[in-house]
């Protein structure tokens, strides 16, 4: 019986969906990162880019991190800035494929937001989701909306949350 019961358990063990392993974050200088003057392209089309972003995702099995933001929001720019830093730029193109999505004054690719689990309620707002469209971090999508008040660190320890493992 006690056989029967260990074969029954490590059967229920293979079969379960595999946890996302964690993952550290390297370790960021403070005051480093410059914040970027218009890190979102206000011509691209960013449908397209997303899709390509996933397709790149699928293929290198990584993350999609769609950052929906403004090059009017300073918090947008100072974030752009952090994952731009080069003690943190490598290790995200290691883990994620990162999206720029350009929203305008809440008036362009608003469709592309509700689709990921945006709330509109303002930028940044940055959505992890796996190549396979599962968001990651459904009521987190603002979380590094106050980049201003965040360190590096602190900003590289949210994304090792979301980073696949």
């Amino acid at each position: 019986m006690r056989l029967a019961a260990a074969s029954i358990i490590a059967f229920g063990l293979a079969a379960a969906p595999a946890a996302r392993a964690a993952v550290t974050a390297p370790q960021v200088p403070a005051g480093q990162s410059k914040p970027v003057t218009a890190p979102y392209d206000t011509t691209a089309d960013a449908h397209k880019a997303v899709d390509t972003a996933f397709a790149r995702a699928k293929a290198e099995h990584k993350t999609v991190l769609i950052d929906f933001g403004g090059n009017w929001c300073p918090d947008c720019r100072i974030l752009a800035g952090v994952m731009a830093n080069p003690a943190l730029a490598p290790w995200i193109e290691q883990h994620f494929v990162v999206v720029k999505v350009d929203v305008g004054r809440y008036d362009r690719n608003m469709d592309l937001e509700a689709k990921y689990g945006g709330a509109a309620k303002g930028v940044p707002a940055v959505i992890a989701v796996t190549p396979e469209g599962k968001i990651l971090n459904p009521d987190d999508t603002r979380a590094l909306a106050d980049a201003r008040s965040m360190s590096d660190q602190a900003v590289a320890d949210k994304l090792a949350g979301w980073a696949p493992g």
